[in-house]
């Protein structure tokens, strides 16, 4: 923190944009520190709050709309980028837009405080074609906000943090960065665990598929997409749109007798690989994802293939399709 806020000093203003920016645009470096050493820096009249807290919601503002405009032109497209950087990249997805279509526009004053939420929340408000007048209002309220709440802890107890820190500088380092060391090594481990596990989720391709829809017991298709992506782009006709959650719930209701095929729109379909996973813990033998998801599908029904299958609303007994 002292280097923080020697640093601080010396660049002022400039070095705060460039952090906030950085943070907000999605690359992993921390704000918050650099706003609370900022803060301190103004309790003790070294830096204007004024202007600090005018920077960093400018930074914040222009790191989101680059993020909410790239959301209105390029779709969900956008989403798959940032969310293959995630160590979950599914719950990126799923939770974010279920949170963001429960809580609408509101969600953006709170997205700088959730983790995950942050940098997705600004194109999610693209996709859904929230205006341009009100993205401004509530992106902007919750950037102040957030702005505030770091500047102002240092702000207010600019003193109390500056004892704090330099007595933590002289008797804690070794412990923090052992503790630091272990838990990267733990969730480097877990991602790792993760995603081998599911790649290697046997999968059923396109062409697979098409063949098996042909056939007189054709699988029942699950959606796993957010409903909020599934109503802006349809998906394969006759699919039960369904979440994660609700696939587990509701297990019970899905036919053993037949074959269930789950797609979703993320990468290397990570939501329907652990609804596979789920579904097999429960004694499920025939389900798989399908390759590609609802990507390959369009890919395929581009040029032709899947056109000739347009059968009836699937029939779930006690489910709503």
């Amino acid at each position: 923190m002292n280097e923080t806020i020697q640093f601080l000093t010396e660049y002022g203003p400039l070095v705060l944009f460039a952090v906030v920016f950085v943070e907000q645009i999605g690359l992993p470096l921390p704000a918050l520190p650099v706003l609370v050493a900022a803060g301190v820096l103004a309790g003790t009249g070294h830096v204007n709050l004024w202007i600090a807290l005018g920077v960093t919601v400018s930074a914040a503002l222009a790191a989101d709309w680059i993020w909410f405009e790239l959301g209105r032109r390029q779709g969900r497209r956008v989403l798959d980028v940032l969310c293959r950087i995630a160590l979950e990249p599914d719950s990126c997805v799923r939770r974010t837009e279920d949170f963001f279509t429960k809580h609408g526009p509101h969600s953006l004053v709170a997205a700088k405080f959730i983790p995950g939420l942050s940098t997705i929340a600004p194109p999610l408000a693209g996709i859904v074609g929230l205006g341009v007048p009100f993205f401004l209002l509530y992106d902007g309220l919750g950037a102040l906000i957030w702005a505030w709440s770091g500047l102002g802890i240092g702000y207010l107890f600019s003193d109390q943090i500056e004892q704090a820190v330099t007595y933590a500088e002289q008797v804690a380092p070794v412990a923090t960065g052992a503790a630091i060391g272990a838990l990267v090594l733990y969730i480097a481990h877990k991602a790792v665990s993760r995603r081998r596990q599911l790649r290697d989720v046997p999968r059923i391709t396109v062409e697979e598929l098409r063949g098996k829809l042909r056939t007189d017991e054709p699988p029942l298709l699950i959606d796993l997409r957010p409903r909020a992506g599934a109503e802006v782009e349809p998906g394969i006709p006759s699919a039960v749109l369904m979440s994660l959650d609700e696939l587990i719930r509701r297990h019970h209701e899905l036919p053993r007798h037949r074959d269930l095929v789950l797609y979703c729109g993320c990468p290397e379909d990570v939501t329907s690989a652990q609804g596979t996973i789920l579904l097999h813990k429960r004694g499920f033998t025939r389900v798989w994802p399908l390759a590609g998801g609802i990507e390959a599908w369009r890919r395929h029904s581009g040029t032709g293939a899947g056109r000739e299958y347009e059968a009836g609303p699937a029939v779930v007994v006690g489910m709503r399709v």
